[in-house]
């Protein structure tokens, strides 16, 4: 296919010329004689043309305002500015509001040539840097699960992914929560713009704004450049707000005026920015009852909860165990150069007894240990970690149970450990304080148990 070059001149002879010479290079050529008409245009077929040389002295609205519009729509679409009143001043704004290049008129034939290859070889590598960028994220967001639970929410995501509707995620740590978000964006009309995630309670308070807003330079002490926020970031495309229970009301409040207005302006700067994304959000937390505990606006709420979508947790869904081993096996063995590893069935049947606070996350993390220090080719039950093999389903079982009481005092302390830190969000401090034990006690604990405590929490 041809690439489609748009023309934007108010006078019949450039556009007539640039078109008969442009279509004997085998471009396809559009032409229109003013912005208006151009935005008319555009409006219904901006993403069929690849490049746009506009003139910048025009009737009514003039080239460069034009260009501001362009922007706004696509930020990479090449344009090449044309003027018969040029000058380096001229140039230099056209350069900065985002022109691929400038050219003076009269025409130079060559030129124009030259610097459309150009254009549109850029714009080119642009596109297969974004695919294999799409393709590499892709590689990661395979959802994995025959379970009746787990096909339920396939099916909410594609049904919700084509829209522009706002969805709000819930579900316990390590459920897939980013990975579902992934799965929406890559199944969207918006796949080929950013996703940006944000991780709203891994980000200090005081820092938030600036990371979500950007800030300019001298904005604060040792902001000693301009740096764009996560909504620059993401304009166009997906905004993923995770763990959005965490933010402050006061970061809430900002948070929803930005939201509601579509604009936002950078701290410490006046400029205001127009924002035009998709929202995607989740939670652990019951945000109905954060809402009436005076911790999460209500009014928020409601503007992200368009679409809910509720993740099961892993033990919800425990007949997907033996894929998702296996998955992460394949995975990890290949990552990794290792030789491809087999479970018994006495180590899957602990694995599938285990209650899994920590969820996907917990059983990926204990997979990745065991692919990297079983030597042998089978996993055994042996290989399997404590608090796993002696889980409560396994200790009750006839037959199965501890040797003495001291034996079966160990056991639950490990679950009692394990389920202590599920309630404390695996924060390590706040376990601690539950357990009335040091940290450093907690630490050794941890390690004695062989309890995996996800990485990201």
């Amino acid at each position: 296919m041809n690439d489609h070059i748009l023309i934007v001149d108010d006078e019949p002879s450039i556009r007539n010329s640039l078109q008969s010479i442009l279509e004997e290079e085998g471009y396809e050529v559009s032409t229109t004689d003013s912005a208006e008409s151009t935005q008319a245009l555009i409006s219904e077929k901006l993403p069929s043309f690849d490049a746009a040389l506009i003139d910048i002295w025009m009737p009514g609205m003039d080239g460069l305002t034009l260009l501001d519009w362009l922007r706004e729509r696509e930020e990479n679409f090449p344009v090449i500015m044309m003027s018969g009143h040029g000058n380096i001043e001229t140039a230099v704004r056209a350069t900065k509001k985002g022109a691929y290049d400038f050219i003076e008129k009269p025409l130079a034939l060559e030129k124009i040539l030259l610097t459309l290859q150009h254009a549109l070889k850029e714009r080119a590598l642009e596109r297969e840097n974004k695919e294999l960028r799409n393709r590499t994220m892709l590689d990661g967001v395979e959802i994995i699960g025959n379970s009746k639970r787990i096909q339920e929410v396939l099916a909410e995501l594609e049904q919700a992914a084509p829209t522009e509707g706002w969805v709000l995620i819930h579900g316990e740590n390590g459920t897939g929560k980013e990975l579902a978000a992934k799965h929406i964006h890559l199944h969207s009309k918006r796949n080929q713009m950013p996703f940006v995630a944000v991780n709203c309670a891994a980000i200090p308070e005081a820092m938030i704004e600036s990371e979500l807003f950007g800030y300019v330079k001298g904005a604060f002490v040792g902001a000693s450049r301009t740096k764009p926020g996560k909504f620059s970031q993401a304009n166009g495309g997906t905004l993923f707000l995770d763990e959005i229970g965490d933010m402050s009301l006061k970061t809430q409040a900002k948070i929803l005026r930005v939201l509601q207005e579509q604009q936002f302006e950078q701290l410490g700067g006046t400029e205001t920015h127009d924002l035009e994304l998709r929202i995607i959000a989740a939670t652990n937390k019951d945000l109905e009852k954060e809402i009436q505990a005076g911790r999460f606006r209500e009014d928020l709420y409601y503007r992200l909860n368009v679409i809910p979508i509720e993740l099961p947790p892993l033990r919800e869904r425990k007949e997907d165990i033996a894929l998702l081993v296996d998955y992460f096996l394949h995975q990890f063995s290949q990552s990794g150069g290792f030789p491809l590893k087999e479970v018994s069935n006495e180590a899957m049947a602990s694995l599938n007894q285990y209650y899994w606070p920590g969820n996907i996350r917990e059983l990926k993390n204990i997979v990745e240990r065991m692919v990297i220090m079983v030597r042998e080719r089978e996993i055994s039950l042996n290989h399997v970690p404590p608090v796993i093999r002696l889980s409560n389903a396994e200790v009750m079982q006839v037959g199965n149970l501890p040797n003495n009481l001291r034996q079966a005092m160990t056991v639950f302390e490990g679950l009692f450990l394990s389920e202590s830190m599920k309630k404390n969000q695996w924060n390590l401090d706040q376990a601690a304080i539950f357990l009335e034990i040091s940290r450093k006690e907690l630490e050794e604990k941890i390690q004695q148990f062989e309890i995996t405590v996800p990485l990201d929490i």
